[in-house]
């Protein structure tokens, strides 16, 4: 264990916020959402490994394969998700092993890592934003399953019951979340293996692996950009998650183990189901094949990712409040407020309508690691403030807005929408790292030039 973690063992965990200090019971309950979570409240890397992989082996990445396997070769298929998923775990190992050593959300990490108070506040609302749009979307998904299957129960009764179930597991915080996920996982598992066995039954494997994709072409560009495009927005909010990680190890081990697993694994799985069904529809494919036991298995790799995109929803949110209001807001209070809304408008089905505006905004996503990486790792501006915070337990000094973080955030969206080449949403990220990693240093270099070139005044004048 490195000296700054053993020190931080011998200290108190210093405060992130303007917020009146709370009891330990308190931010215990709220799950630390402004604070930092402490020794005694971290989990094993198996607990919070099963969570990443819950989130990796998710429907979505079941989806994500299907559309490779009907457009691509099994070849072509295994390289994108290759380098797709190499480029995702450098970003999300950054950015986990950030969250581990400060013990504090994505949100609130952006303070002091480029982008600064009211930043971090405009970090925390687009995040917010995103992700409680996806929840209101995911679970309106889960609705129309279950309708399809169960028939006479109406969609929105659904929509109500799947939302109100996820809610209640994320008001209770990171320690029910886990559960759900050792429940969840090992189901969503057993659901591909079913699946591929049904499915694969009767296609030659020599077929499988080297025949023409059935539908259209997918080129190698384009499916990297599928696999990489699809987590980027859980990579970037890792450190919600890996806060609760006992040490940067874990951060890598659960990395590894979650991203390739859940790429390969749910991936591929899902590429073969594709060339041999023919299609991209891995709904009609898994509920053809599994009957009711599938979509319910279906339905519950649903609610298990969707307990994290409305738990970093309200995260987000408690620290844009913090800082635009200097109001102290408590995690399960939000996260109540932001299920109730998401199910309403799932309930009411016009969820789906905003899909296109979720994808437009999530554009704005991949810059935001890319800086927030650049600062921690390479300008490093605040890291000795931050190292003074935990021995003396005082919130270090930040400005509200770091003009340089918007210029690249700006620069790193428009570069990812634009430029052709490469894959956008890891082109946003290196792009905004890469200028702010160069302008960073420059204008650290010239500060510390003019701090040395200055006389010191007299003390006997």
């Amino acid at each position: 264990m490195g000296s700054a973690e053993t020190e931080r063992k011998n200290t108190e965990p210093a405060p992130v916020t303007g917020a009146a200090a709370r009891s330990a019971g308190d931010e215990a309950l709220d799950d630390y959402s402004l604070t930092p979570v402490p020794d005694e409240a971290r989990h094993s890397w198996f607990s919070v490994a099963v969570q990443r992989f819950g989130q990796v082996s998710s429907f979505q990445q079941f989806m994500v394969g299907a559309v490779l396997g009907y457009g691509m070769t099994f070849t072509d298929a295994v390289i994108a998700i290759t380098v797709g998923s190499v480029m995702l775990e450098i970003v999300t190992i950054l950015m986990g092993v950030a969250g581990v050593k400060e013990g504090v959300s994505t949100s609130v990490l952006a303070r002091w890592s480029g982008f600064g108070r009211k930043g971090s506040a405009a970090v925390g609302m687009l995040v917010a934003l995103s992700l409680a749009g996806w929840f209101g979307v995911q679970n309106g998904v889960f609705a129309q399953g279950m309708h399809d299957l169960a028939g006479g129960i109406p969609q929105w009764a659904w929509a109500v019951a799947g939302g109100a179930v996820v809610t209640a597991i994320s008001v209770y915080g990171f320690k029910i979340m886990a559960w759900t996920a050792y429940l969840t996982v090992p189901a969503f598992l057993v659901l591909a293996g079913w699946s591929v066995v049904d499915t694969l039954i009767g296609h030659p494997m020599d077929e499988l692996l080297t025949g023409p994709p059935p539908g259209p072409v997918l080129s190698l560009a384009e499916g990297t950009t599928l696999v990489a495009g699809a987590f980027i927005l859980g990579a970037l909010m890792t450190p919600d998650m890996t806060r609760f990680n006992r040490r940067p190890s874990d951060v890598v081990k659960q990395t590894l183990l979650g991203v390739t697993l859940g790429e390969y694994v749910i991936g591929l799985t899902a590429v073969m189901l594709g060339h041999a069904a023919r299609t991209a529809d891995i709904v009609g494919i898994i509920t053809t094949s599994s009957g009711i036991l599938g979509t319910l298995i279906l339905a519950t790799s649903i609610l298990k990712i969707n307990d994290w995109n409305l738990y970093s929803s309200a995260l987000a949110t408690v620290n844009s409040v913090d800082v635009i209001f200097g109001r102290r807001i408590g995690r399960r209070s939000v996260t109540l407020v932001i299920g109730a809304a998401g199910t309403f408008l799932s309930a009411i089905g016009i969820a789906d309508d905003f899909t296109g505006f979720l994808e437009t905004i999530g554009v704005l996503a991949p810059p935001v690691a890319g800086i927030i990486i650049a600062e921690y790792y390479v300008v490093r501006r605040y890291r000795a403030d931050l190292e003074q915070a935990r021995r003396t337990g005082q919130e270090p000094d930040i400005p509200n807005w770091l003009p340089l973080s918007l210029v690249c955030w700006a620069a790193g969206t428009l570069i990812g929408v634009y430029l052709e080449a490469g894959i956008p949403a890891i082109n946003a990220v290196v792009a905004a790292f890469a200028l702010y990693a160069v302008v960073g240093r420059m204008m650290g270099a010239r500060h510390r030039g003019t701090a040395r070139e200055t006389p010191l005044s007299d003390p006997t004048a």
